[in-house]
């Protein structure tokens, strides 16, 4: 995360960001060199990306009255823990729903995983871990899709539904053939009517505001906060140490996401979501 600022911050606030939150926050003159600044933004983004998210600040999203700017991108391209082969990745066809259709490289793997089967929400969890095992993607799959809708019970799903459902004496392991689609979203939001329904009102009210304990500058308020996430899933992992074997096993159980499906990255240590989306489409 980067906040981008016309004033000078208070060295102590430097380095508490820093220290604790390992934000980088820096002057730039939106007065006088805009565009200047804007095109600085947008390369501090792409750098921290590896050139995956571009142009976060498009022309017109900042102007010469602009005082604060709070950029948050983020980029996740995890590694498995076991690759996928691609010399098993083949086309097929995703059900958008009951009645249409559209091609998709669909990645296969046969390995041991864990899953879950939740009733309630009549859908299958699936647990993939990454390389290291700190992280994982938990993919929650509807059994069935219903006429033109995704069969995705989003209702049924809260931070304790979450939570249960996910928990190690829900989850047992087992040979998986598992099929997922090869996929790449990004997505951008604009929050501050976001976070302004969440409270954080004063901080765009340039008469409310208080941000006395980062700068002297008065009147100093947030103009805007952009987030903009991006994740790949393919076939990339470790060394291919373990390859994919035969697929005829009578104890071996398919795991088959052809269909729209939620997906979280979740840290398995502190249990803490880092990504969550839904793949609705190719």
């Amino acid at each position: 995360m980067n906040l981008w600022i016309f004033c000078l911050f208070f060295q102590e606030f430097l380095t508490q960001t820093k220290t604790h939150y390992d934000s980088e926050l820096e002057a730039v003159d939106f007065r006088t060199k805009c565009e200047e600044a804007r095109v600085k933004i947008n390369n501090w983004v792409e750098e921290k990306t590896q050139g995956k998210i571009r142009n976060m600040v498009v022309k017109g999203m900042v102007n010469n009255m602009t005082k604060m700017v709070l950029v948050n991108a983020i980029y996740f391209k995890g590694k498995w823990s076991v690759p996928f082969q691609r010399s098993n990745t083949r086309e097929v066809q995703f059900r958008l729903n009951k009645k249409d259709t559209k091609p998709v490289q669909m990645m296969e793997l046969k390995s041991h995983f864990h899953r879950a089967s939740i009733d309630e929400a009549s859908c299958e969890i699936l647990e993939i871990p990454y390389e290291g095992k700190a992280l994982s993607m938990l993919i929650f799959l509807p059994r069935q899709i219903e006429d033109n809708e995704t069969g995705l019970k989003k209702d049924l799903l809260t931070a304790e539904t979450f939570m249960e459902w996910t928990h190690p004496h829900e989850m047992e392991g087992g040979e998986i053939v598992v099929k997922l689609p090869r996929f790449k979203l990004e997505e951008k939001y604009e929050l501050n009517k976001v976070l302004s329904s969440m409270g954080m009102v004063d901080a765009f009210d340039e008469t409310k505001c208080d941000f006395s304990g980062m700068s002297s500058n008065k009147g100093l308020f947030l103009s805007q906060v952009s987030h903009k996430a991006f994740v790949e899933v393919n076939e990339e992992g470790t060394e291919a140490a373990a390859a994919t074997g035969s697929l005829v096993a009578d104890s071996v159980s398919y795991f088959t996401a052809d269909h729209p499906f939620l997906f979280f990255i979740r840290n398995r240590i502190t249990k803490t979501i880092l990504f969550a989306g839904r793949f609705c489409s190719p």
